[in-house]
C-alpha cells in the first residue's frame, strides 16, 4: 500500500467490518447526523439538560466502542504493541464517546421530549 486513498480505507473498513455491516453502521450514522441536525435547527438551541445527559453517556460509548472493533477485529488489550496502536485506540475511544453524545441528545430530543414543556 504506498498510498491511502478513500477507496483504501472502505476496502479495509469493508474487511474488518464485513460489507453489510459496515455499510450498516454507515447508513446509521448519516441518519442520526441528519436527526441531530434537525433537532438543532428545530430547537433554535442547545437544551444544557439534555447536553448534561448525553455528556454522561460518553465514558459508555467510549468503551462501547472499543470493545466493538477488538471484537470485530478479533483483538485483545494484550495485542497493542506500540505507540500508534494506543493512538489508534484513543481515536476509536473518542470517536465513540462522541457517537454516543449525539445519540443519546438525539434521541432524547425527539423521543423523550414531553409535549408542552419547554426546558431551559
Amino acid at each position: 500500500m504506498k498510498e491511502l486513498t478513500f477507496g483504501t480505507l472502505i476496502a479495509v473498513f469493508e474487511e474488518i467490518f464485513g460489507p453489510t455491516l459496515f455499510w450498516v453502521m454507515v447508513v446509521a450514522a448519516i441518519i442520526i447526523t441528519l436527526a441531530y441536525l434537525y433537532v438543532l435547527i428545530r430547537d433554535r438551541a442547545v437544551s444544557w439538560h439534555k447536553f448534561l445527559r448525553a455528556q454522561l453517556s460518553m465514558p459508555i460509548g467510549a468503551i462501547v466502542a472499543v470493545l466493538f472493533v477488538q471484537k470485530m477485529t478479533h483483538s485483545s488489550f494484550s495485542d497493542i504493541g506500540g505507540p500508534i496502536d494506543v493512538i489508534i485506540l484513543l481515536g476509536i475511544a473518542a470517536m465513540g464517546a462522541v457517537g454516543a453524545a449525539i445519540l443519546v441528545y438525539t434521541f432524547d430530543a425527539l423521543l423523550l421530549q414531553r409535549p408542552n414543556r419547554q426546558e431551559d
